[in-house]
């Protein structure tokens, strides 16, 4: 008989053999095992008191809807290479969540090159995730600086603009104090504000890394821009490192899905890269929909069928929303739409703009007009700029 295998909070000694496992692993360090120790619930699963598997999880809240709710934010997940095959990351997962649950997360997000195998159980990606990179003579000819203040360095007035900025999409984390520290320790980023002092409308960050040859590689991480003239400023300002950096290239998921850039360029001169995507799952569908915000002017009510966590089942729901408040219980009315768990979640973090777009992902409804009211409820865009 095989020796049993616990999957327990992990202690110092513990810590520092999933430390370890990680970088024999990925194959590299996972500096985020040390810096998001103090923040982070971590669990590994032990035999013989060898760390054979662990993960990081995090309490954060998201936004959605304009609201921030409970999340699972998981990352630095693994398996010990010898000990893959036996699904012993899928009990992984499940342990590590089902203490993040017990602590109020009601939905869950995950950043994963295993899309295939995160679907199966539960997980879908809301929107395609793409990083950008264009010559930065081309952004220079595109756009020019209109005399905008810019200072340097990150304020308590900048984290409030990010916060409220991060409000008007669905998915963006509500950062915790300790949570722009930690991205910058981890990038090395430099950061800069726009706009008035005690009132900016614009926050950039980048990294900086010297290039073999010559000059530096700029890569963007944080663009928040409360406006179209603000947002041109800093495509300007980033323009005017042309002499050290020959382009400039936005992280996975940096850029906002809004046409600020593509708009202005001169000539289509640009790279698109595809990356894995983040991906989300609902657990507690009650008090998912119950936390989330929902647009003020809505008052419907639509009977739906969801898929049970089992995957072979269904419920009859009732969804209301009216007056900025929703809420979904169980009822005996047949459903009018039917959405399998990973629909659910693309339909919870606005992913359908569209009732075409809905239907030809596979949601089923009575009618057109049913599936275009359901979509109706979601008024913001998917966007999750953060990584962890």
């Amino acid at each position: 008989m095989p020796d049993a295998i616990r999957i327990v909070q992990a202690d110092d000694e513990l810590w520092k053999q999933y430390d370890a496992l990680a970088t024999r692993s990925y194959g590299h360090p996972v500096g985020d095992i040390t810096r998001l120790r103090p923040h982070a619930d971590i669990r590994v699963a032990v035999r013989n008191g060898r760390v054979i598997a662990g993960g990081l999880g995090l309490l954060v809240p998201q936004f959605f809807g304009g609201a921030p709710v409970p999340s699972a934010l998981l990352s630095a997940g693994c398996v010990a290479p010898e000990e893959r095959g036996a699904r012993l990351s899928v009990d992984m997962l499940a342990e590590r969540l089902r203490h993040l649950r017990d602590q109020g997360a009601v939905i869950s997000t995950l950043w994963t090159t295993s899309g295939g195998y995160v679907r199966r159980l539960g997980w879908e990606a809301p929107i395609a995730v793409f990083a950008w990179s264009i010559a930065t003579d081309d952004l220079k000819r595109a756009f020019t600086r209109s005399g905008l203040p810019i200072e340097h360095g990150r304020t308590k007035e900048t984290d409030e603009l990010q916060r409220r900025l991060a409000r008007q999409w669905n998915g963006p984390v509500q950062r915790p104090d300790w949570w722009p520290a930690w991205i910058d320790d981890k990038q090395q980023l430099t950061t800069y504000r726009f706009g008035p002092a005690q009132s900016p409308t614009g926050l950039l960050s980048f990294a900086m890394k010297r290039s073999e040859r010559h000059g530096m590689q700029l890569t963007v991480h944080d663009f928040w821009a409360a406006d179209a003239d603000t947002a041109s400023e800093m495509m300007a300002f980033l323009a005017s490192h042309h002499t050290r950096a020959p382009a400039i290239h936005f992280r996975r998921s940096a850029l906002p899905p809004y046409p600020a850039l593509l708009h202005n360029l001169h000539r289509y001169r640009l790279t698109a890269e595809a990356w894995h995507p983040w991906m989300l799952r609902i657990h507690d569908l009650e008090e998912a929909v119950r936390l989330r915000g929902w647009p003020d002017d809505l008052d419907i009510a639509v009977p739906v069928e969801i898929e049970d966590e089992d995957g072979e089942t269904w419920g009859q729901y009732l969804l209301e929303v009216k007056g900025g408040a929703g809420q979904i219980t169980q009822t005996h009315i047949a459903g009018e739409v039917r959405l399998t768990r990973r629909q659910l979640a693309v339909w919870y973090a606005g992913g359908y703009r569209t009732a075409t777009a809905a239907r030809l992902d596979g949601v089923n409804a009575r009618s057109e007009e049913v599936l275009h009211r359901l979509i109706r409820t979601t008024e913001h865009e998917p966007w999750l700029p953060d990584h962890f």
